[in-house]
């Protein structure tokens, strides 16, 4: 199947803001009528916001969100005549300055804030409760689990993946696989549903898994070299502890002849083999017009799940482990190739 690229095309929204005002005259206490006079006409002030956009960490799949929210706000803000101010920061993975950002948001007093990632917005939404501060999340993967739904004034968009999906992906490369490496840290709520999905299919095909964790880089690495032969193929779905690990991980496992199945395609821009998955602009763009939407006076809608079937495939690591991908032709409308990034 021959490759199809597809592009969404933001909305965008115009509105103008009319002022104006009339004038009135009263006679004057003689028998000549009073010149008529007007008030000079004046401009409504334009509507002004403010928001802020709270990233857990650095890595490119959330960059490109970033980015993808950044531009379609101004470009909403810009079509509506609407002054905006965006601010942006970045939490390091690390849940005390997470801590301290929701704080200094709060004491900033934005009209929202857009937390990417399922940690950041799990404790922006801890910071703002109690108050009428909306939150709109991006790229949370199961936020059910993650206890995000069914509150007040949070909403956002789901890149909650496709598990069997990715492990079909696996067979379809490698039918000859035996035991699968789960690789994953135990802290991040995004792997819990994609982990027990995995054991469930894994278990009704009859193959066996290896379960290894870690909850820093150092333990997700050391993870990774214990699964060096002992499993066939390994599986991470999206989970932010092991893509700051990635680079590192991909290359223990590359140089092993392990490929790496993953939940996001930052990982294959790191060294892993190959994912499916969403397109990170369309879901940034997605997550601003809704996030735009609510600013301006619309409802908060539940969150929206963002459709898949994009696989991303890492030809220099495909290379180096000796695997044929073109099947993936069959599997998906979109295949895309990228390589390793340095």
């Amino acid at each position: 199947m021959k490759k199809v690229i597809s592009v969404i095309s933001s909305l965008i929204l115009s509105a103008s803001l009319l002022a104006g005002c009339g004038a009135s005259s009263a006679p004057a206490p003689t028998t000549a009528a009073a010149p008529e006079t007007q008030a000079p006409e004046t401009q409504a002030p334009a509507a002004s916001y403010s928001i802020a956009i709270v990233q857990q960490l650095s890595h490119s799949s959330l960059d490109e969100i970033r980015t993808a929210v950044a531009a379609e706000l101004k470009a909403r803000a810009d079509a509506a005549g609407i002054e905006l101010t965006v601010s942006e920061y970045n939490g390091q993975n690390d849940p005390t300055m997470l801590g301290q950002i929701g704080a200094q948001v709060m004491d900033n007093k934005v009209d929202m804030i857009i937390p990417i990632a399922t940690l950041a917005a799990q404790t922006m939404v801890t910071t703002a409760e109690g108050t009428d501060t909306p939150i709109v999340f991006a790229a949370c993967s199961d936020p059910v689990s993650a206890g995000l739904t069914g509150l007040d004034k949070v909403t956002g968009t789901s890149d909650a993946l496709n598990t069997p999906f990715i492990l079909d992906m696996m067979l379809a490369v490698n039918p000859a696989v035996k035991t699968v490496g789960l690789l994953f840290s135990n802290s991040e709520d995004n792997s819990t549903t994609a982990i027990a999905e995995a054991k469930a299919y894994l278990d009704s095909k009859g193959i066996r898994y290896l379960e290894k964790t870690g909850n820093t880089t150092d333990e997700i690495v050391a993870a990774a070299a214990s699964l060096v032969g002992r499993v066939d193929a390994v599986f991470t779905p999206t989970d932010n502890r092991v893509m700051d690990a990635e680079v590192a991980v991909a290359e223990i496992l590359n140089e092993a002849g392990i490929p790496h199945y993953t939940g996001a395609d930052s990982f294959v821009q790191s060294g892993g083999f190959a994912t499916c998955g969403v397109n990170y602009t369309e879901l940034g763009a997605c997550t601003a017009d809704m996030a735009f939407d609510i600013l301006t006076g619309g409802a908060v809608p539940e969150f929206h799940v963002m459709d898949g079937g994009i696989i991303t495939v890492n030809t220099d690591t495909a290379k180096a482990l000796g695997l044929d991908y073109s099947v993936f032709s069959d599997m998906a409308n979109t295949v895309v190739e990228v390589t390793t990034e340095q």
